[in-house]
Protein backbone atom coordinates (compact mmCIF):
# COMPACT_ATOMS: atom_id res chain seq x y z
CA UNK A 1 0.00 0.00 0.00
CA UNK A 2 1.12 3.29 -1.06
CA UNK A 3 0.84 6.17 1.48
CA UNK A 4 1.34 9.46 0.89
CA UNK A 5 4.38 11.09 2.60
CA UNK A 6 3.57 14.18 4.69
CA UNK A 7 4.85 17.69 2.91
CA UNK A 8 7.48 19.18 5.37
CA UNK A 9 6.24 21.87 7.25
CA UNK A 10 6.17 25.17 5.15
CA UNK A 11 6.58 28.66 7.32
CA UNK A 12 6.89 32.02 5.35
CA UNK A 13 9.71 33.98 5.70
CA UNK A 14 10.55 37.48 6.17
CA UNK A 15 13.08 36.94 3.46
CA UNK A 16 10.84 35.71 1.03
CA UNK A 17 8.22 38.28 1.62
CA UNK A 18 10.82 41.02 1.36
CA UNK A 19 12.31 39.34 -1.95
CA UNK A 20 8.55 38.79 -3.28
CA UNK A 21 7.29 42.43 -2.42
CA UNK A 22 10.70 43.65 -4.40
CA UNK A 23 10.41 41.82 -7.21
CA UNK A 24 6.56 42.98 -7.42
CA UNK A 25 7.51 46.30 -7.14
CA UNK A 26 10.28 46.69 -9.69
CA UNK A 27 7.19 44.72 -12.12
CA UNK A 28 5.66 47.16 -11.36
CA UNK A 29 7.61 50.00 -11.98
CA UNK A 30 9.13 48.20 -15.45
CA UNK A 31 5.19 48.09 -16.70
CA UNK A 32 4.87 51.53 -15.78
CA UNK A 33 7.70 52.69 -17.88
CA UNK A 34 6.98 50.49 -20.48
CA UNK A 35 2.98 51.38 -20.76
CA UNK A 36 4.16 55.04 -21.35
CA UNK A 37 6.58 54.34 -23.96
CA UNK A 38 3.81 52.47 -25.77
CA UNK A 39 1.38 55.22 -25.24
CA UNK A 40 4.40 57.72 -26.27
CA UNK A 41 5.21 55.52 -29.26
CA UNK A 42 1.64 55.29 -30.28
CA UNK A 43 1.42 59.06 -30.04
CA UNK A 44 4.33 59.01 -32.35
CA UNK A 45 3.04 56.66 -34.84
CA UNK A 46 -0.67 58.56 -35.16
CA UNK A 47 1.05 61.64 -35.90
CA UNK A 48 3.37 59.88 -38.71
CA UNK A 49 0.45 58.18 -40.14
CA UNK A 50 -1.79 61.74 -40.41
CA UNK A 51 -4.75 62.04 -42.19
CA UNK A 52 -4.27 58.36 -43.81
CA UNK A 53 -7.71 56.57 -43.54
CA UNK A 54 -6.52 52.86 -44.59
CA UNK A 55 -7.49 50.36 -42.50
CA UNK A 56 -4.19 48.32 -42.23
CA UNK A 57 -2.59 52.02 -41.43
CA UNK A 58 -5.01 53.02 -38.37
CA UNK A 59 -4.26 49.44 -37.19
CA UNK A 60 -0.77 49.75 -37.65
CA UNK A 61 -0.66 51.61 -34.24
CA UNK A 62 -2.92 49.02 -32.03
CA UNK A 63 -0.31 46.19 -33.54
CA UNK A 64 2.83 47.44 -32.97
CA UNK A 65 1.02 48.27 -29.15
CA UNK A 66 0.63 44.89 -29.05
CA UNK A 67 3.87 43.76 -29.71
CA UNK A 68 5.73 46.43 -27.85
CA UNK A 69 3.42 45.28 -24.36
CA UNK A 70 4.11 41.31 -24.78
CA UNK A 71 7.80 42.64 -25.41
CA UNK A 72 7.45 44.45 -21.97
CA UNK A 73 5.70 41.43 -20.21
CA UNK A 74 8.71 39.00 -21.44
CA UNK A 75 11.18 40.90 -19.91
CA UNK A 76 9.40 41.70 -16.48
CA UNK A 77 9.69 37.99 -16.57
CA UNK A 78 13.35 37.61 -17.39
CA UNK A 79 13.61 39.62 -14.08
CA UNK A 80 11.57 36.86 -12.22
CA UNK A 81 13.63 34.35 -13.97
CA UNK A 82 16.52 36.33 -13.15
CA UNK A 83 16.48 36.20 -9.86
CA UNK A 84 15.41 32.32 -9.41
CA UNK A 85 18.30 31.70 -11.37
CA UNK A 86 20.71 33.59 -9.09
CA UNK A 87 18.95 32.09 -5.85
CA UNK A 88 19.61 28.52 -7.54
CA UNK A 89 15.55 27.94 -7.94
CA UNK A 90 16.25 25.97 -10.74
CA UNK A 91 19.13 24.45 -12.75
CA UNK A 92 19.63 26.60 -15.84
CA UNK A 93 18.18 29.77 -17.24
CA UNK A 94 15.62 27.98 -19.78
CA UNK A 95 13.97 25.99 -16.76
CA UNK A 96 13.91 29.62 -14.87
CA UNK A 97 12.32 31.16 -17.69
CA UNK A 98 9.59 28.53 -18.76
CA UNK A 99 8.71 28.62 -15.03
CA UNK A 100 8.41 32.15 -14.47
CA UNK A 101 6.86 32.51 -17.74
CA UNK A 102 4.32 30.04 -16.78
CA UNK A 103 3.49 31.36 -13.72
CA UNK A 104 3.56 34.90 -14.33
CA UNK A 105 0.46 33.63 -17.31
CA UNK A 106 -1.02 32.20 -14.42
CA UNK A 107 -0.80 29.07 -16.40
CA UNK A 108 0.86 26.89 -13.60
CA UNK A 109 4.09 24.84 -14.03
CA UNK A 110 4.78 21.01 -13.57
CA UNK A 111 8.08 22.45 -11.69
CA UNK A 112 7.80 23.79 -8.32
CA UNK A 113 10.19 26.51 -6.51
CA UNK A 114 11.92 24.93 -3.14
CA UNK A 115 9.90 25.13 -0.19
CA UNK A 116 11.39 28.56 1.49
CA UNK A 117 10.48 30.19 -1.89
CA UNK A 118 6.79 28.91 -2.36
CA UNK A 119 5.33 32.07 -1.35
CA UNK A 120 6.95 33.61 -4.43
CA UNK A 121 4.97 31.54 -6.92
CA UNK A 122 1.80 33.28 -5.76
CA UNK A 123 3.81 36.40 -5.93
CA UNK A 124 4.52 35.89 -9.57
CA UNK A 125 0.78 35.46 -10.72
CA UNK A 126 -0.46 38.14 -8.65
CA UNK A 127 2.25 40.62 -10.30
CA UNK A 128 1.09 39.06 -13.43
CA UNK A 129 -2.64 39.63 -13.35
CA UNK A 130 -1.97 43.39 -12.35
CA UNK A 131 0.45 43.91 -15.35
CA UNK A 132 -2.06 42.15 -17.67
CA UNK A 133 -5.28 44.28 -16.77
CA UNK A 134 -3.18 47.12 -17.31
CA UNK A 135 -1.96 46.20 -20.54
CA UNK A 136 -5.46 45.55 -20.66
CA UNK A 137 -6.56 48.80 -20.23
CA UNK A 138 -3.78 50.60 -22.48
CA UNK A 139 -5.05 48.39 -25.45
CA UNK A 140 -9.15 48.91 -24.65
CA UNK A 141 -7.75 52.72 -25.01
CA UNK A 142 -6.31 52.28 -28.53
CA UNK A 143 -8.54 50.12 -29.46
CA UNK A 144 -11.73 52.73 -28.71
CA UNK A 145 -9.58 55.23 -30.43
CA UNK A 146 -9.14 53.46 -33.54
CA UNK A 147 -12.91 53.09 -33.51
CA UNK A 148 -14.09 56.04 -33.04
CA UNK A 149 -11.74 57.19 -35.83
CA UNK A 150 -13.67 54.49 -37.86
CA UNK A 151 -16.72 55.43 -37.24
CA UNK A 152 -16.11 59.26 -38.01
CA UNK A 153 -14.68 58.00 -41.37
CA UNK A 154 -17.92 56.05 -42.32
CA UNK A 155 -19.97 59.25 -40.88
CA UNK A 156 -18.01 61.42 -43.10
CA UNK A 157 -18.18 59.40 -46.19
CA UNK A 158 -21.63 58.20 -45.73
CA UNK A 159 -22.85 62.09 -46.03
CA UNK A 160 -24.20 61.50 -41.45
CA UNK A 161 -23.71 63.75 -38.78
CA UNK A 162 -23.33 62.67 -35.47
CA UNK A 163 -26.03 60.56 -35.36
CA UNK A 164 -26.10 57.32 -37.20
CA UNK A 165 -29.63 56.40 -37.29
Amino acid sequence: MNIPLPEPTYVISLDEIFWGGTLVAITMAMHGVGMLTVLRVNLSVQNWIGKQTGILANLFPIILASWMIMLVHLTEVLVWAGFFLWKSAFPNSSVAYYFSLNEYTTVGSNFNLPLHWRLLEGMIATAGLLTFAWSTGILITLAQEFQDRRMQLFKQRHGRGDDCS
